[in-house]
């Protein structure tokens, strides 16, 4: 196995992808709209990667987080709500929006479940920042760290009742960024005890079994390189300080923050401590070159990725997801 997610060009494997793929041995593919049809379509193909790899526990990724990210769209699957509905009611009801936040994790767990998708890249921990880029605005949990992180935490707890796995995103924080990386290289230049609040919804949710990161520079920890190619950040900070010790993977590594080529980005990525490199366009040149650049994975990333998804505990039931729905949208009608 390589230490590598690989997105796919389309709504079915070619054979030139799934020669290439039995042949590399992903840890897990990302799926995105290009991908997606309709209920049977995806479902084919997810079971087309499992069949292909031969494990039941395959990482198969989504960005399903509501509001404006979404591959899974209407009219074949309902739309969810952003962020900003779960803070809005917490500023009137906290439990209640603790617990709209699960249930709306749980359907959307139940809705990935169904077309057999594993892991979906949520919860964002981004505390909003007054100024900064929109590429986080509504789709933050809040601008308050403990707000978030008790969000952050409602939101895994209903992915894992639903049988999936959630990925806290974008650690350190991409907050206070204020260009869009997936555009150009964002640089922080706050203090580091300014960044103390970046990094509390991290710390308070350490124990999450899988973060992202962000390609952001913070020159209070290393003003040379973002924070997926910084072994200062992901060592000092994201493993130390932050205490994070689960599976840890890079943003997407297509995106225009980083420079050089992709290879040679997921190369430096896991070099400087990720334990996968994320790349998800589904661009045979670019994937074969990841593969040749990056080795097997190691001993320890392997066991952070079983582990990772041996969390998953809950089974899908269709029967719930209205139910599910429906409890959710009384909540946020308090707001």
């Amino acid at each position: 196995m390589i230490p590598a997610i690989f997105g796919l060009s389309g709504l079915t494997l070619t054979d030139d992808e799934r020669a290439f793929f039995r042949d590399s041995d992903p840890a897990g593919y990302i799926i995105f709209g290009r991908n997606v049809e309709n209920r049977e379509q995806l479902r084919r193909l997810t079971d087309s990667l499992r069949d292909l790899d031969g494990r039941d526990n395959l990482p198969i990724l989504i960005d399903q987080e509501g509001g404006r990210v979404a591959r899974m769209k209407a009219p074949e699957w309902p739309d969810f709500p952003s962020g900003a509905a779960f803070d809005a009611l917490y500023e009137r009801a906290p439990a209640s929006a603790i617990e709209a936040a699960r249930l709306n994790a749980m359907a959307l767990a139940s809705m990935l479940s169904e077309v057999g998708i594993t892991v979906d890249c949520l919860p964002l921990l981004d505390v909003r920042q007054p100024g900064a880029s929109d590429v986080i605005g509504d789709r933050a949990l809040g601008s308050e760290p403990m707000r978030v992180a008790a969000l952050g935490r409602a939101i895994l707890s209903g992915l894992q009742d639903g049988g999936v796995v959630g990925i806290v995103k974008h650690i350190p924080g991409h907050g206070r960024a204020l260009l869009d990386s997936h555009k150009e290289l964002p640089v922080v230049h706050a203090l580091d005890r300014d960044l103390q609040t970046d990094l509390a919804p991290f710390a308070a949710l350490r124990d999450a079994a899988m973060a992202m990161t962000c390609h952001v520079v913070f020159t209070a920890w290393d003003p040379d390189r973002p924070a997926t190619l910084s072994p200062l950040v992901i060592d000092s900070v994201i493993r130390q300080r932050i205490g994070f010790h689960g599976l840890l993977m890079s943003d997407d590594l297509d995106m225009e923050a980083l420079s050089g080529d992709v290879p040679s980005r997921a190369a430096a990525a896991v070099a400087a401590g990720c334990d996968i490199a994320l790349n998800c366009w589904g661009k045979m040149d670019d994937m074969v070159g990841i593969a040749n650049s990056l080795g097997p994975i190691s001993m320890i990333s392997r066991a952070r990725l079983e582990g990772a998804m041996d969390r998953i505990a809950g089974t899908h039931d269709a029967r719930q997801f209205a139910l599910l729905v429906d409890q959710r949208d009384a909540l946020l009608a308090l707001a």
